[in-house]
């Protein structure tokens, strides 16, 4: 019964997160809340720290992650192939289709439509990833260590933006978690 649950919640991530990995959050955040056990909101944050730090797409990456974690390999796979199948069907249909409507005036104003959706869906996925990060679960207040920390690298990136190689924020974000985790 597991299976099936992945399929069809990753089938629907899949295909209504429209714009990709950051526009699955939302909804990966509705499924945390559902109370499957797959994930907590906290483990949530920790995938999107690693599937950004991660090759290959971060919604990818975390489906495979979720179903793994609720039926092992077996649930990775129906997971992952669940999320990316809806997508791989509309690019071939909209491929099919596309060319034939290509200069019509309202293909072009669905998907100028589309911009602020897909907007939306990353502005409040950036609310949640804050919310959970420095918001407490209980109570009211922020986790003080955490924000510093936040400041201080936010600062140093400002500050050397164009001297920090990218794969050393990751690393310092790396040693930091995992010191924080200890």
């Amino acid at each position: 019964m597991t299976y099936i649950y992945l399929i069809i919640e990753f089938f629907k991530i899949g295909l209504f997160s429209v714009g990709g990995g950051l526009a699955t959050l939302p909804w990966l955040f509705d499924l945390a809340a559902k109370g499957y056990g797959w994930f907590t909101v906290s483990q949530l944050a920790d995938m999107i720290a690693i599937s950004e730090s991660t090759p290959g797409p971060m919604g990818v990456n975390m489906a495979t992650y979720a179903g793994f974690n609720a039926g092992g390999v077996l649930g990775g796979i129906v997971a992952t192939l669940s999320l990316a199948l809806p997508g791989i069907v509309i690019i071939i249909i909209i491929y099919r289709f596309l060319e034939k409507f290509r200069d019509n005036k309202y293909v072009k104003g669905v998907f100028y439509a589309l911009h602020p959706a897909v907007g939306a869906l990353i502005t409040l996925a950036c609310i949640e990833v804050y919310r959970s990060s420095f918001l407490p679960s209980e109570g009211f207040g922020i986790k003080p260590l955490y924000f510093v920390i936040f400041l201080a690298l936010f600062a140093v990136k400002m500050i050397f933006n164009k001297n920090i190689h990218p794969i050393a924020v990751i690393f310092a974000g790396a040693v930091i978690g995992a010191v924080m985790g200890l």
